[in-house]
């Protein structure tokens, strides 16, 4: 049978970048519907409704990105789509492990509705630590065996969310026993988070089947990981040029995916998305090849996508068009065979606010004087207080400790320490922990959140106490969000009125408010490379070293309580 003589989209003039052989040749590509009909020799006698003059470009498969969390972007699913195709994002398997841990079957359902519509195609993993670590935080929500089991079974579902409870796993707790094997017994796949895990309880862990990471490694370790075959997947933090060597130096580079996990809106539009994370591979030593595999065929393979992932007849038609294969923001996007971008430009954004049903979730009334006194059952006197050690650099947390004295069963840290406070905000409990923060050099002011992994409870951290309540309350007032407030700066806020965790309003609007509560953060003194993950990651109690929950100090790898005093 020969080549049709026409077809919806001509792409004509491009070279074809092959993701399995490496080779790049001059083609045409015909494409009818949402599918690859035909890659033929330039110059193809053919109709088509619409031609894409490829002159001088190269086409590759559309970007992959195998775990990710849209609710990272604070964006509602249709605005992450619509600023992220335009850098060639087509297909995204995401884990809404943010807002389900706030509002339930619910919150995954209406993620899921919002999803359906989009040209870019959303995949969803249904989450499995909610609330991520069991008896030692209070999350809006609690999915059972049973709940995952059925949810595994919705349309678009095809994997079990990253199971961040991998002490659980490697010590056989029962609830996460179940919830595995109901993930199993649905055939779907099991995504995995355990950080420096090794040796036998690495072993356990795979015998679970959660067989990929996606968490920052040692290069040993990571080594280790992909030795036995558990499918390593790198975000920005993990791309380093010891990594990537200790991945080139094995006889056979493995199988990896390159993944975003977590950029905020002001970020995706800054930088980019998986084109970002492909540059920063690339600036650590990847090749271009390499980097392209593991946006394109890897994750394709990892989702069980045998449409996509590849430039071949038959094919689903997403695919971008690049100047240079070291060039990865893309001149045009195709996504289902429609040209959906172009020069990285996304679509107009709508003009009203995003209507949801979350939007009373933060459940407490604004905090008094009173509600920022620390209170301790201890004597009159100096006493040895535990702290948690922040580090510029990633979401690692050191215990530390910090002499502050007691007056009046009251700590009187003002002027002496930072301290982290959290409060329980869904079910109206009265939770709340206070700890001291250090590792940074802030001036008088505060930072209060309720975009806080992964129960987001509402979370402040501050030098002084009366900015601690003004922050607040101001997200108090206006359910959710992100607050800076300094002595001699205007405040700083980010409306998160979905759930706490996301706003209703269009990208720009919100990437031009998180970046400048990012710049108000820097100033204040907060200096981290990912400034924002940094404040939202000191109440996650599965990620090491030391956390703070509504309910108290969590040692993340023994799971256990951590006193508040020494002694």
């Amino acid at each position: 049978m020969s080549i049709p003589t026409r077809c919806d989209l001509l792409i004509r003039g491009a070279s074809v970048v092959s993701v399995h052989t490496g080779e790049i040749w001059p083609a045409d590509l015909l494409v009818t519907g949402d599918v690859i009909r035909a890659v033929t020799s330039p110059g193809v006698a053919v109709e088509a409704d619409e031609v894409l003059d490829a002159d001088g470009l190269l086409v590759a498969p559309g970007y992959i990105d195998a775990h990710m969390h849209i609710e990272s972007s604070l964006l509602a699913p249709a605005e992450f789509a619509r600023i992220t195709l335009p850098h060639g994002t087509t297909t995204v398997l995401a884990d809404p492990h943010e807002i389900v841990n706030v509002a339930g079957r619910e919150a995954m359902a209406w993620m899921i509705e919002q999803g359906r519509d989009c040209a870019q195609t959303m995949l969803w993993a249904v989450p499995s630590c909610v609330p991520s670590l069991e008896g030692f935080e209070t999350a809006g929500s609690r999915l059972t065996a049973q709940d995952i089991a059925e949810m595994l079974t919705w349309d678009g579902v095809n994997t079990l969310g990253e199971v961040m409870d991998y002490r659980a796993v490697v010590n056989g707790d029962e609830r996460m026993h179940a919830i595995v094997t109901a993930a199993r017994q649905q055939g779907v796949r099991l995504d995995g988070h355990c950080p420096n895990l090794t040796g036998d309880d690495l072993n356990e862990y795979l015998w679970a089947g959660i067989d990929s990471d996606h968490t920052k490694n040692t290069p040993e370790i990571a080594v280790e990981k992909a030795r036995l075959g558990m499918l390593l997947m790198l975000q920005e933090k993990c791309l380093t040029p010891e990594l990537v060597r200790a991945l080139g130096e094995l006889p056979v580079l493995p199988d990896f995916c390159l993944v975003t996990d977590d950029l905020a809106a002001d970020a995706i539009l800054d930088r980019g998305h998986l084109d970002h994370i492909g540059r920063v591979a690339m600036a650590a030593g990847l090749s271009p090849l390499a980097v392209l595999r593991a946006l394109t065929l890897h994750p394709a393979r990892r989702l069980g996508l045998d449409d996509r992932g590849v430039v071949a007849p038959g094919k689903r038609a997403d695919l971008v068009l690049l100047r240079a294969l070291d060039d990865l923001t893309p001149v045009a996007v195709v996504c289902g065979g429609r040209v959906v971008a172009r020069d990285a430009q996304p679509q107009p954004a709508a003009a009203t606010a995003l209507a949801h049903p979350f939007a009373d979730t933060v459940h407490l009334d604004p905090l008094t004087e009173d509600d920022l006194r620390w209170r301790v059952d201890l004597p009159d006197g100096e006493h040895v207080f535990r702290a948690l050690r922040v580090n510029p650099v990633d979401t690692y947390t050191e215990p530390a400790e910090v002499v502050l004295p007691v007056r009046d069963g009251v700590v009187d840290w003002e002027g002496r320490t930072a301290v982290l406070a959290v409060y329980e905000r869904h079910h109206r409990s009265g939770n709340r922990s206070m700890a001291p923060v250090l590792g940074m050099a802030l001036g008088r002011g505060a930072a209060a959140t309720t975009y806080a992994h992964d129960s987001h409870n509402l979370t402040v951290v501050g030098t002084a106490a009366a900015a601690m309540r003004a922050a607040a309350n101001q997200l108090i007032d206006s359910q959710g969000g992100l607050c800076v407030v300094r002595d001699g700066a205007p405040t700083t806020h980010l409306p998160l009125p979905v759930a706490g965790v996301l706003s209703d309003r269009p990208a720009p609007e919100v990437a031009a408010a998180a970046g400048a509560v990012r710049q108000a953060l820097h100033e204040w003194g907060w200096q981290h490379r990912n400034v924002l993950m940094s404040i939202s990651t000191m109440t996650l109690p599965v990620s090491p070293q030391v956390k703070l929950t509504d309910q108290g100090l969590v040692r993340v790898v023994e799971r256990r309580w951590e006193p508040a005093v020494v002694g």
